[in-house]
């Protein structure tokens, strides 16, 4: 067995094999570092300095106090994920010699169905921005690739100017694992992003390099945050009660895919979906429709 360091050198090692060699996103590794760190806060306090000391006992005492301090089922889960990859991190080392969580539960999460707009709806939505403005003409062109490809918002907003080919219409991305996939644009995205690349673009770089598609103040890389809030602020524009996020058209996207016929196989490559299960939840999305007009429009409902 190897000699064990302390809990602290220990998870940095482990983040930098997350990062280095298993190319783990962002937002799962910011995840597993948040979740990590409250872990090894609570073995500290139960004076555990080493992991070879660590027993199922202790990851149950951990989970429970979560579940005390209100974690949620979801939640509940990606921190098991986190402790099960740690320790198996640990034990493939050699830093220990078994694995406490082999033994450990996870809790079942219930599948909610994304929330999902009408079409009348996702026009309204894409009218929305004004486009004689610099701003309003560049978030068209992102709600309407959006839309017309399912992309995640953070791979929309990683984009590179070299990952858009207009002539042949079709998107470059890399998604989860950089995982690259391509993806075909529609005419309408395809007219919007032209007129943004003609139009909009040029006046937004500021002088600066940068090999970003979408650009936010200053010539910078557009951020998440101010991403969302604009979208937020158009659904209000567009009178759309329901919440939404950026998230919101790729569900649009693979749902009105499969309602007008597209095959699931289609629709898991588009998404870049690993395993097509996670695809399916649209099928049910589309039976939940299904009912709700059955049940407000047939006589005897």
């Amino acid at each position: 067995m190897r000699r064990v360091k302390p809990f602290p050198a220990l998870l940095d090692e482990f983040l930098s094999v997350l990062t280095v060699e298993r190319g783990v996103a962002d937002n799962t590794l910011a995840a597993y570092s948040r979740d990590l760190r409250r872990y090894l806060a609570f073995l500290e306090e139960q004076g555990l300095s080493s992991p070879e000391k660590v027993s199922l006992s202790h990851l149950q005492a951990f989970l429970v106090r979560l579940r005390e301090s209100g974690l949620g089922p979801r939640s509940a889960a990606r921190t098991i994920s986190a402790l099960r990859t740690f320790h198996r991190f640990l034990a493939g080392q050699g830093y220990v010699q078994s694995d406490p969580t082999s033994l450990l539960r996870t809790p079942r999460v219930p599948r909610s169905l994304p929330n999902v707009l009408s079409g009348d709806e996702v026009e309204r939505l894409l009218g929305a921005p004004d486009v004689s403005q610099l701003r309003g003409l560049r978030d068209k062109a992102m709600l309407e690739l959006l839309y017309a490809t399912g992309l995640r918002v953070s791979e929309l907003l990683s984009l590179p100017l070299t990952a858009l080919d207009p002539t042949v219409g079709f998107v470059r991305c890399l998604g989860k694992g950089d995982k690259e996939r391509v993806v075909p644009v529609g005419s309408s995205a395809l007219t919007w992003l032209k007129e943004y690349l003609t139009r909009g673009r040029p006046s937004l770089t500021a002088d600066r390099s940068t090999t970003f598609l979408f650009l936010g103040r200053g010539g910078r890389r557009l951020t998440r945050q101010a991403f969302w809030k604009s979208v937020r602020s158009y659904a209000g524009k567009a009178g759309i009660s329901k919440r939404i996020t950026p998230h919101t058209l790729r569900h649009c996207f693979a749902t009105h895919l499969l309602e007008h016929g597209a095959d699931l196989r289609s629709v898991q490559l588009m998404l870049g979906h690993a395993d097509i299960s996670t695809t399916q939840i649209y099928t049910h999305v589309g039976r939940a429709r299904l009912r709700e007009i059955h049940e407000r429009f047939h006589p005897r409902s």
